[in-house]
Formats: structure tokens, sequence, C-alpha cells
């Protein structure tokens, strides 16, 4: 099921004006549907609006990723989005977003803009040693039409290469709340294993989220936290299945 909220838009001299072009923020929710106030109140002052995908009737452990993906960018397509955010509801931005939206989105309609994914190992630091430093996703992009939609499977971009977005770097922080438990770094790596066993879908597999040799965490610097505050409540957030280990 599709949901979508969009804010009242400024009135003047009887015609709806927007302050800036139009900023739908785009995700689906199941296990961690209890973590989507909490995304919302992060995005309350970034976007013009959400649009949701409920995923809660899928029978399957997971269900088809590019299907929900498409679903959401043609409903947003459809409400006349100019640009998309994407985003999960276990990830908060920084708060500088919200006076950097503006300018993010003003410029060229070619551009895909990138945050630096900070996987957090506590509410308030995260990992940056070896590959964990370099992570970025381009989740900030112009609205396409959904015909347009070339994804197959798990990690892929949220928009088709032959687009040709002009990958740009914000220079901005995107918080990933869920591998601050133990055992879903475990859940994680598990999930990810049952669902790609050979490893096609990403060359350095997934056993490199639980080996935690020569982890060095960094504490999110003044100036650039998140809103609201996080508190882990312990729960999976996912499906979990048995390990299914390589010999």
């Amino acid at each position: 099921m599709i949901t979508l909220e969009m804010k009242q838009p400024r009135r003047r001299r009887g015609r709806w004006l927007w302050a800036r072009q139009r900023i739908v923020a785009i995700f689906s929710y199941r296990y961690d549907a209890h973590l989507v106030p909490d995304l919302l109140a992060n995005l309350d002052a970034i976007v013009d609006g959400w649009i949701a995908y409920d995923d809660r009737s899928a029978d399957a452990v997971f269900s088809n990723e590019p299907q929900r993906r498409r679903a959401l960018i043609a409903a947003a397509y459809e409400a006349g989005a100019d640009w998309l955010l994407a985003i999960d509801p276990d990830e908060r931005l920084e708060d500088a977003v919200a006076s950097r939206i503006g300018q993010l989105t003003s410029g060229s309609r070619r551009n895909a803009w990138g945050f630096r994914l900070r996987e957090m190992y506590t509410p308030a630091s995260y990992r940056i040693d070896g590959v964990w430093g370099q992570k970025m996703q381009h989740r900030l992009f112009p609205a396409y039409h959904p015909d347009l939609s070339r994804s197959q499977g798990l990690h892929e971009a949220w928009f088709p290469e032959d687009l040709r977005f002009k990958l740009r770097d914000s220079g901005l922080n995107l918080y990933h709340l869920k591998m601050i438990e133990p055992k879903r770094r475990v859940a994680r790596r598990d999930l990810y294993n049952h669902l790609d066993p050979e490893q096609r879908l990403q060359q350095i597999g997934y056993d490199y989220l639980t080996d935690e040799s020569g982890a060095v965490l960094e504490a999110i610097p003044a100036g650039r936290d998140y809103f609201p505050t996080h508190v882990d409540d312990g729960r999976l957030w996912m499906a979990e299945v048995s390990a299914d280990r390589r010999s």
C-alpha cells in the first residue's frame, strides 16, 4: 500500500507557491515500521512531502525491492515531485541538510547528490576504518518517469545509468542506525548471504559486516548531529534467517 502526504504550499494572491522545487522523500517499511515516526521528524525541515510503501503484508522474507522502488518512483512522479530523496526508516540525515537542501536542488537537474553513509556503532559514533569510511549513497536526484527504471536486484542505485546523472558529493552525512546493535550486524550478514549466496551482487561479499578487526570509531563532529536523538531498542528491525555459511 502506498501512502502520500504533502505539506501545504504557501499561498499568495490566489496562487500556490513553493519556496523551492518540490522535494519528496520516498521509502518503504516492514520490520522497521516503528522507526518511521522518528524518520519523519528527521525529514520535516528538509522535504515538502513523503511517499511510503507499506510492505507489512508481504509473504516472502524479503520482498521484491525493484518493484517497491518503481512503485515509489511512479507515485512521486504522479504527485509532481521535482526531486526525490530516497531513504530508509533506519537512516537519519544530519541537521545541516535542512539549510543546504535549497542550494542542492536549485542547480542542474542532471545532478544526483551523494551523502557520506556513516555506519553507526553507537548512537553518536560511526566506523571509519577501511571500506567503512568510503561509503557514499546518491539519494537525492531528479524525479523521472517510472518507465525508465531499470533496477533488477539488490544494492543498485535508485536511478538507471542511462539517465546520465552527474554524481556529486554533497559533503553531508547520512547516518545508518542498523549496525548499532551487534545482533543486527550478524542478522544483516546472514540475510544478505541468504539472498545472494554466490555474492554476485556485491563483490566484497557480506562477511565484512561482522568483522570488527581494526575497527576505528569516530564521534559525530560538533555541529553535525542528527535529530531526533536515537535511543536503541535492541530489536532486530529485519527478517531473521538461519546463517547460510559457505565452507
